[in-house]
């Protein structure tokens, strides 16, 4: 039986027939990459005053083809665009409407492929999506900067090895974040200027014969260096071929999500009973079908599971892209969906994230309680040691033999007698247990980097200065 498709409009030339229909389904892309539609439209209206400017079109033709574009979008934002899976892609489906309506439209797509087509859109969406990401990281980040700035007061036990550790304020911990998504901010940031450059004139792969202005294109779609100056892919192979752009993007989204992945579990642990540092937003936690007790943090469970989604993503695109050879393969049609999806889940986990973390509030008392532990500055007793003189592995020694007095005997570290401890080591004076004052303890973490309320104040304050100043450069 024929096939009843036409041949395809922008290929089949030298068709007698159209794909099958299984192919039309197996092989369109516009059911996914018609969000690429304004990104498309402002490639291929800097395409056509490119035209114009090297005189292949005129400018009646350029201002044509212009209108009918923004009518087009005007449409598909409006959602009355009629998308056709027949015609592949959003390329397509945006040229073919221009085309029945613009007669000059033919001319479009003069010098230039769906390779170095696609190739621009993504490098604008990426651009896009890098400040989409920082906008959203900076608002994390003004919630953690205040929470911190809240809660400077309150002392809380530091893990490792989920043991207790040495104190720390809860303002340090909550710091220690925004350090993490600093971090992500920043890596966005690089990441759009690597987006920064031009593909477009690069073609299907060797470029063109025709006099097209590179240089014009770029600067119309905002490819520029900070003065201004075109900024353009050096190689048509590279160009229409890399995907380093893709997989530097899911990257970048699977490290931010382990990064919110571990903030989860922290607050996971608050919130628990056994911890009982912190109490959740009711907004996000559930309770239970058959416990009417429960109050379960979702969210934070969801942004745990969500992380190993955007590490997905990341192994999909490498793996696309592993073994393909120079220059374009149709494989590459599937390296969309692993970064939109990587950005929605990022934007969506990010905003979760901060209203949950901006309805937490801290239960001091049992923070306090659990702070109040001597062992916690059982390196704190070494050091006064060492600051009498005994070699640090020594003072080590002699600290653990104590603490392992306190627990045979019973007694709190802190309450052992002196003869007790300076039958351990005789470096043990007098003034001993004045160690363990947890304010004497913090008062003397003020260097750089530690937790001391002079340093933590001094961190939240450059912290704030930073972020209005990363809001005033939006």
């Amino acid at each position: 039986m024929k096939n009843k498709i036409p041949a395809q409009a922008t290929w089949g030339g030298g068709f007698s027939n159209g794909p099958h229909p299984l192919m039309v389904q197996f092989g369109e892309s516009v059911s996914f990459d018609a969000r690429l539609a304004p990104f498309d439209i402002a490639g291929s209206k800097a395409q056509a005053a490119m035209l114009a400017h090297v005189g292949i079109i005129t400018e009646a033709e350029r201002d044509a083809i212009h209108a009918g574009l923004d009518a087009i979008l005007g449409e598909i934002e409006a959602g009355v665009f009629q998308w056709e899976t027949a015609l592949e892609d959003v390329h397509m489906n945006i040229e073919q409407a221009l085309t029945k309506r613009v007669p000059a439209a033919a001319k479009l797509h003069t010098a230039r492929s769906r390779n170095d087509q696609v190739a621009t859109d993504m490098r604008l969406f990426f651009k896009d999506a890098a400040a989409r990401a920082a906008a959203e990281l900076r608002a994390l980040l003004a919630v953690v900067v205040g929470l911190a700035e809240q809660w400077q007061a309150v002392l809380v036990p530091g893990y490792t090895h989920l043991q207790r550790a040495q104190p720390v304020s809860a303002a340090h911990h909550f710091l220690a974040y925004a350090e993490m998504f600093g971090r992500d901010l920043a890596r966005f940031g690089e990441f759009a200027e690597r987006a920064n450059i031009c593909p477009l004139g690069s073609g299907a792969i060797a470029g063109t014969t025709l006099p097209v202005d590179r240089e014009f294109a770029a600067a119309q779609l905002g490819f520029v260096d900070t003065a201004g100056k075109p900024r353009l892919t050096a190689n048509s192979m590279d160009a229409v071929a890399d995907r380093d752009l893709f997989i530097e993007f899911a990257a970048h989204c699977a490290l931010c999500g382990v990064h919110f992945s571990r903030v989860a579990e922290d607050m996971i642990l608050w919130g628990s009973a056994e911890f009982g540092f912190a109490e959740l937003p009711e907004g996000f936690t559930t309770g239970s079908s058959l416990m009417p007790q429960k109050k379960n943090p979702d969210s934070l469970e969801l942004l745990r599971g969500k992380s190993a989604r955007l590490q997905g993503n990341l192994h999909t695109l490498l793996t696309l892209t592993k073994g393909l050879p120079l220059t374009y393969n149709r494989d590459l049609q599937e390296d969309k969906p692993p970064v939109f999806d990587s950005l929605d889940t990022l934007l969506l986990c990010l905003a979760v994230l901060r209203e949950t973390l901006r309805g937490l509030r801290l239960r001091p008392e049992r923070c306090a309680a659990a702070v109040a532990d001597p062992l916690l500055l059982a390196t704190d007793l070494a050091d006064y040691l060492v600051r009498r003189g005994v070699p640090f592995r020594e003072a080590h020694h002699a600290v653990g033999a104590a603490v392992a007095l306190a627990g045979k005997t019973g007694v709190p570290l802190d309450k052992l007698s002196l003869a007790q401890v300076r039958d351990i080591h005789a470096a043990f004076g007098e003034d001993w247990a004045s160690v363990f004052d947890l304010r004497t303890a913090m008062l003397a973490r003020e260097k750089t980097g530690m937790p001391g309320p002079g340093q933590v104040a001094a961190q939240i304050a450059a912290w704030k200065t930073r972020l209005a100043k990363e809001m005033l450069s939006e």
